[in-house]
């Protein structure tokens, strides 16, 4: 069964192998010397000030960025789940709220983001997804946050990268805390998540908040190769080896430039045979069909020709198939998938088959 859903992502072999050596004492030297070069890895992937690696999933690091960037009152942008997530967060912690919602479609623009930072001096974090995986969009995270800086740069920006840290470059430099999450772009298991820190952010987080989300207490621990609590010491040695891969495989930049390209093919393969991309601005971390079939689609590609791709929740279930772009995916695989929608649209009787799709993939990712 080939696994193209948007997180959980397909665990490389070699990962698999490295993460099923014998279990390793996280206080040991030795752990602190893998903990040590992973550090030095995700510096460079992140390109932030610091790095926090924390045993949770990635909604975990959205809470310690929260209530340790967030004092008084948080402005999230709900445009799908996990933006609708950041909110409940703020509340469940006692912080006070404020919401923009559109369509799951729909990006959220800078003038939106401006107008209720002016509306509420009580606003001192964004919260705002790269990628909103739960309908495949894009907000312009970067805009919004040279925007805000420029009214109040003592607001935080929390960006949720956890569908685009290691798909895209993203500019850091008016972003103070940037998270990622290890089931996503990473190749992992899920259980592993990360935040990039800026200084700023550092330096509100002070003594931090909470208790084992408590990112002054991480820091501390971290800056001397060990962790505050139990450190994750499968998934951080699985995480040494992928960040490694990449290294051995040209770096970062090419695996951005090959995800870009493997975004533009898929979606311009499925456009071909007439389906729709939903997000009016898509991620490159997945394409997103909204369709009638789209439960016929999925059943039928799980079925028939061994790909599992995911759907979509809430008022989405039933309605989208998202098909993840995410990582090292083998060129072949990505081809079959596309491949075997077309083929799944002739038995549903909506075109007839003649290898378009996987046509226009592979003209578009090997410039034939």
């Amino acid at each position: 069964m080939l696994l193209f859903t948007p997180g959980p992502t397909p665990v490389p072999q070699n990962v698999r192998n490295a993460m099923s050596d014998e279990t390793m004492h996280h206080r040991t030297p030795e752990f602190e010397a893998i903990f040590e070069k992973t550090r030095k890895h995700l510096f460079k992937l992140f390109n932030t000030d610091e790095v926090v690696m924390l045993s949770s999933s990635g909604t975990g690091a959205m809470e310690a960025a929260v209530i340790n960037l967030c004092h008084n009152t948080l402005l999230n942008v709900n445009s799908g789940k996990f933006g609708e997530r950041f909110g409940k967060i703020a509340l469940a912690n006692g912080l006070k709220n404020v919401e923009i919602k559109n369509e799951w479609n729909t990006p959220v623009s800078v003038e939106e983001v401006i107008e209720a930072v002016k509306n509420n001096s009580d606003i001192d974090a964004i919260a705002v997804q790269i990628s909103e995986s739960a309908g495949g969009l894009r907000h312009p995270v970067e805009e919004i946050a040279k925007a805000v800086k420029a009214i109040n740069p003592n607001i935080m920006i929390i960006a949720d990268g956890i569908t685009a840290v290691g798909v895209e470059k993203i500019d850091i430099t008016n972003i103070d805390c940037l998270i990622a999450g290890s089931q996503k772009a990473l190749m992992l298991p899920p259980g592993l998540a990360i935040l990039g820190l800026g200084n700023k952010a550092i330096e509100k987080i002070g003594k931090g908040k909470g208790y084992y989300f408590n990112l002054a207490t991480e820091i501390k621990s971290q800056r001397k190769n060990t962790t505050a609590w139990t450190a994750a010491t499968t998934l951080i040695i699985g995480l040494l080896e992928v960040l490694e891969t990449i290294e051995k495989d040209g770096g970062i930049e090419k695996l951005y430039a090959k995800t870009e390209v493997r975004a533009n093919a898929v979606q311009s393969a499925l456009e071909a045979i007439g389906l729709h991309v939903y997000p009016k601005t898509p991620a490159k971390s997945m394409t997103t069909i909204d369709d009638e079939d789209a439960s016929n689609i999925r059943k039928m590609l799980k079925n028939e020709f061994s790909v599992n791709v995911a759907g979509g929740q809430d008022h989405l279930n039933g309605k989208i198939f998202r098909i993840n772009q995410m990582g090292l995916i083998q060129d072949y695989e990505m081809a079959w998938v596309v491949n075997a929608v077309e083929m799944v649209l002739s038995k549903l009787g909506r075109r007839a088959y003649d290898g378009r799709a996987n046509r226009v993939f592979n003209e578009i990712l090997f410039g034939i």
